[in-house]
């Protein structure tokens, strides 16, 4: 079984936006396959991303609630030491990110998992840090 990491701004796709080009329906496609295969991994703070900034709270209680049904995928003391250690790696480089994306660069590296993004940060990250992403065209 293949196990990809799915990015907030996949997620975001899915769940929030209504309106979708042809380029996004089919990474809606890519994304609803692999929830039908199993393949979905979510960590807390994706979670927690994609909860974040909605103001209305059935909305909020909505998403919540379809996101239930995923279960998060263990964060360990290795994942945090590993993202650090990216972390310090991509800024001696001139590479800017964000904690959480270097904790999804680490929990996928540790558990030989893909990253599926659409954030062309994780591009960067990439000529630094050995991750394997998810293609989205």
């Amino acid at each position: 079984m293949k196990h990809v990491l799915v990015d907030t701004s996949v997620w975001s796709l899915a769940l929030r936006k209504k309106q979708k080009d042809e380029k996004e329906e089919r990474i809606i496609d890519r994304f609803s396959k692999l929830i039908t295969n199993l393949d979905i991994v979510i960590i807390g703070p994706i979670r927690q991303e994609i909860l974040s900034g909605i103001s209305d709270t059935q909305r909020f209680n909505d998403l919540k609630n379809r996101l239930s049904i995923f279960e998060d995928f263990k964060i360990g003391t290795n994942d945090y030491e590993l993202a650090a250690q990216y972390y310090n790696e991509c800024r001696g480089n001139g590479v800017q990110g964000s904690h959480i994306d270097f904790l999804i660069c680490a929990v996928a590296v540790n558990n030989d998992m893909s990253i599926f993004t659409l954030d062309n940060d994780f591009q960067h990250y990439k000529k630094y840090i050995k991750i394997k992403l998810e293609k989205t065209t």
